[in-house]
């Protein structure tokens, strides 16, 4: 991770241009040379702060989770007793794949990084939870992770399929929900 610097903003700009470069490339795109020209820095500056790929996803990982987490924050204060379930889980899928799209597409390209890279395992497990903890302050644990398995799902089947249908989406989460 990181280590001292006489630029203390430094990082947070490599760790935002791997992001942007995992935007442009993919994870699989990811390069200390890519990053260092993105972020308009020295190539030594990437590898003194960054001294692995597996680091700068990590970075770039921590830095997206801090945008899905204050999003998801704003959404869950809006929950009260009374909120329709369904009508808010399905707002907050159809904006996230109709507002925030390029930036999901990255977000769950960055939490599968994972699955060949162990390290990033706890970070992307952290991820994995925030949404049904939002979800368990309204509903039993397990209906919570029953429906973001199913957002989740909704995600990854609008990127190969196409955005789904409003309808679409209230009609599967009614079903658990229900």
């Amino acid at each position: 991770m990181p280590r001292g610097t006489a630029d203390p903003d430094r990082p947070l700009r490599i760790a935002l241009a791997a992001l942007e470069v995992v935007a442009d490339r993919g994870v699989e795109g990811l390069t200390h040379r890519a990053v260092a020209s993105v972020a308009g820095i020295p190539l030594g500056s990437t590898t003194y702060h960054f001294k692995t790929l597996d680091d700068l996803l990590t970075a770039a990982m921590v830095e997206a989770k801090k945008a899905t987490d204050s999003d998801l924050a704003v959404w869950a204060d809006g929950l009260g007793p009374d909120t329709d379930l369904v009508a808010a889980v399905a707002d907050y899928v159809m904006n996230t794949l109709t507002h925030h799209w390029g930036r999901t597409v990255v977000e769950h390209e960055l939490y599968m990084a994972a699955l060949r890279r162990p390290p990033l395992r706890p970070l992307s497990r952290e991820w994995d939870e925030a949404f049904p903890a939002a979800l368990s302050k309204h509903t039993d644990a397990v209906t919570a992770q029953a429906v973001a398995l199913v957002v989740d799902g909704m995600f990854v089947r609008a990127y190969i399929h196409g955005m789904p249908t409003r309808d679409e989406v209230e009609d599967v989460l009614r079903r658990i929900l229900s």
